[in-house]
């Protein structure tokens, strides 16, 4: 039995902005599960394994993970600075998806070690196009680090 894809890990809290982002995944054919956490602390449990995240069948470690920045509980650029201090997380995928585009917010997550950063969408053809530019280059032309 072959296992599907593995999932994106989506760290918002915005509720619409994780409908409108899944609809677009969803329009764009994006296989991939999207699994989603609404704060800080939960994508460190998640990454981590900790509590309701230890059973990996139903919380598969992700290939990428999207995350925001503005956060209840703990703020993105904690998230960020957590995963690069763990070994096993060195070369696990990070895309921020703000709706900010601060310079000083561009600037320090990609010192703490995101790929990329973008600024959300805010029409449906935007969030369209956005999701059809992540299933192209980080899901089919991206090359995925074989640890995590």
């Amino acid at each position: 039995m072959s296992k599907g894809p593995s999932p994106i890990l989506l760290v918002e809290d915005d509720e619409n902005d994780v409908f409108f982002l899944k609809y677009a995944f969803e329009a764009a054919g994006i296989a991939n599960p999207v699994q989603v956490v609404e704060d800080g602390q939960q994508a460190i449990d998640y990454l981590a394994g900790n509590g309701i995240y230890q059973d990996r069948a139903r919380h598969p470690f992700p290939c990428l993970v999207l995350l925001d920045l503005k956060l209840p509980v703990r703020m993105g650029l904690d998230v960020l600075r957590w995963i690069r201090k763990q070994p096993a997380l060195q070369s696990l995928l990070v895309i921020v998806l703000s709706s900010s585009a601060d310079a000083r917010d561009v600037e320090e997550s990609y010192r703490l070690g995101a790929r990329s950063f973008l600024v959300k969408p805010l029409t449906v053809n935007q969030r369209l196009e956005l999701a059809r530019a992540i299933k192209s280059y980080w899901l089919e032309i991206n090359q995925f680090p074989t640890g995590g």
